[in-house]
């Protein structure tokens, strides 16, 4: 855990006497404007605290912490001022969520005895987090096993659809992608929902009744409601909701969001959505579906479209196959993707190639080896954890 402390301030030799009086006490980085702050945290971050002055030229001490507060939203931040104005003191809470507002000359003691507060504030933060992430992370395990024997077809595409968010947001400048990735892997937990002859339509393409259509268009909402009573994926149930908002407001849910306001991350599988389906449903190119989306004016947002484009034509040449490895069944982990159809030593085929092979599958196919022998050994690609 990081116990880096970070001073903000446009006066050398205020910053020169911190190093002085603490050097020996904790691990101390400076910068003389909250420009280079902010270039610092990128670099060189996480901080467990950061202490910035109030009065500084270009990006005063407030808009500096509100900066921190997007970017490393973890870090305890301290505000020194040599001005004891209340109203600065209020815009520093309110705006820069500081953990302490200080005045200066600040004594030794008072400024040790502070910093090593804000140390402890970010190990708090750190050790709720890691509690709170732990029965999280299960929970959306639990979700992905589920859906991943319902619907094995829509669990491995969530896998692919994940990656792609994540270049999308990268080429978006948008790094804290955890809430997307999440959101595109539960992104049609609703399926599990669907009555299984309307399921197995959805697989064959088999026309749909208006009743069924009814309840597909309105599962982003379904999705939501399964998600959104699970403490810390409010948000992700959020951007599940919002999936299948057109840009322009119309689409489901109905209501009054347009725009800048649906979540980003909603926006970016909205794209990402539309463009498997219409490739699936169309057979052409990625690049003539993207030019064919680029004429729905509305429905998307133009600078996703752009990044998603910008990401795509990054990317190494989609045709190349990474190499895999082949385990026995006793090897099979989740995680692992199937590079081959798995198959009994009578030739019963049970999966696919290209099936995302989810624990509670791992565990079938073992204890099915156990009855009937799988051929072996399985060639297998593997896919890093959510």
């Amino acid at each position: 855990m990081s116990e880096k402390i970070l001073f903000v301030d446009d006066e050398p030799n205020i910053l020169n006497a911190y190093q002085r009086q603490l050097r020996n006490r904790f691990q101390l980085t400076t910068a003389l404007s909250g420009r280079e702050g902010l270039e610092i945290i990128q670099k060189e971050g996480p901080f467990s605290v950061v202490v910035a002055d109030m009065r500084m030229p270009e990006m005063d001490g407030i808009a500096f912490l509100e900066k921190v507060q997007e970017v490393a939203p973890d870090s305890v931040r301290l505000m020194l001022t040599g001005n004891a104005d209340q109203q600065t003191a209020i815009d520093a809470v309110n705006k820069g969520n500081v953990f302490r507002f200080m005045t200066k000359p600040w004594p030794y003691e008072l400024l040790v005895s502070t910093l090593e507060a804000a140390q402890n504030q970010y190990q708090l933060i750190h050790a709720e987090r890691e509690i709170l992430e732990g029965t999280l992370n299960g929970s959306i395990k639990l979700l992905l096993e589920i859906l991943s024997i319902a619907v094995p077809r829509i669990s491995d595409r969530a896998v692919t659809l994940r990656e792609t968010a994540i270049g999308v947001a990268h080429a978006m400048q948008i790094f804290n992608t955890w809430e997307l990735e999440a959101a595109a892997m539960l992104s049609h937990i609703a399926y599990i929902t669907l009555p299984p002859e309307t399921l197995a339509k959805t697989r064959s393409g088999e026309q749909v009744s208006e009743a069924e259509r009814q309840i597909i268009d309105h599962l982003p909402e379904t999705g939501h409601k399964l998600l959104a009573n699970i403490p810390r994926l409010e948000r992700v149930a959020k951007i599940v909701l919002y999936q299948d908002k057109n840009f322009d407001g119309s689409g489901v849910p109905l209501d009054a969001v347009s725009g800048e306001d649906i979540p980003i991350e909603s926006r970016i599988l909205k794209v990402l959505h539309n463009l498997k389906d219409l490739q699936e449903k169309d057979g052409l190119s990625t690049d003539k579906v993207l030019e064919r989306m680029q004429e729905n004016s509305g429905t998307y947002d133009p600078r996703v479209l752009q990044s998603v484009a910008r990401h795509i034509s990054s990317r190494e040449d989609e045709s190349s196959i990474p190499p895999y490895t082949e385990v026995s069944v006793s090897e099979l982990r989740a995680g692992h993707v199937l590079a081959s159809n798995v198959e009994t030593e009578n030739g019963l085929l049970l999966f696919t190639a290209g099936h995302n092979l989810s624990g509670a599958i791992v565990e079938k196919l073992i204890n099915y080896h156990q009855i009937q022998k799988i051929r072996e050994p399985i060639q297998v690609f593997v896919q890093r954890d959510l």
